[in-house]
């Protein structure tokens, strides 16, 4: 049974190196058939040159969804990998545009799939055209990420650090759900590993005070 593994996330992140660093390493050095799906709202616009406008924002989320879908039909594949979902798309629609619509769809497709990493906050915000305005944006999206999949009682998991211990906690995620291990025994994917955080905090001031002092290594 293939497993659907979502990354979600504001701007400025780390979904999509997460995304491509853990199906490069499910690939290569684990042994599954990974297929990673896109962000489908980057391409978008890249496409047009611009941003969607509130009426496109639908058919952009609907196209996600399906794309993931397709990928975890296809034969022979052990895991997808998702660069978003049309949760995020919806998230955005409530920030910019006020609207709710699109938010039934998008937690019904996201219940559905097999897990869901959420992205803490702890990379510096970056600018990026189109695609980014502002950290303010970024833990916006962040808080309604959270309550909306803690209102449909949607269990995710929050990734911490950068590089390597990123991409461990994924791994570890993703061989829980498999139940194997998938930590690899390279000795620089453990220098500076980051221990497990709640998963359940919906305070990301605390949940980030808690990672800090977990790597400080503090009682």
């Amino acid at each position: 049974m293939t497993l659907t593994v979502t990354l979600l996330g504001g701007e400025s992140t780390g979904k999509s190196s997460l995304a491509q660093a853990l199906h490069e390493q499910l690939n290569r050095s684990v042994g599954l058939s990974s297929v990673l799906v896109g962000e489908h709202l980057r391409h978008w616009c890249e496409t047009r040159g611009r941003a969607p406008q509130a009426h496109e924002q639908v058919a952009i989320a609907h196209e996600q969804t399906r794309l993931i879908q397709q990928a975890a039909q296809e034969p022979g594949v052990d895991v997808v990998v998702a660069d978003t979902t049309a949760l995020v798309v919806a998230a955005y629609s409530v920030h910019y545009f006020n609207d709710r619509s699109l938010l039934p769809a998008a937690l019904d497709a996201q219940r559905g799939f097999g897990l869901t990493l959420l992205m803490g906050l702890d990379l510096p915000w970056q600018p990026d055209g189109l695609f980014r305005e502002s950290v303010a944006v970024r833990d916006a999206i962040d808080t309604l990420l959270r309550h909306e999949m803690q209102t449909a009682q949607i269990p995710f998991q929050t990734v911490y650090g950068q590089g390597p211990a990123r991409l461990q906690q994924a791994l570890r995620a993703v061989g829980n759900q498999l139940g194997r291990s998938l930590v690899p025994s390279d000795p620089s994917l453990s220098e500076g590993r980051v221990p497990w955080n709640c998963e359940k905090c919906s305070d990301p001031v605390c949940e980030h005070r808690l990672f800090t002092r977990l790597v400080r290594g503090e009682a």
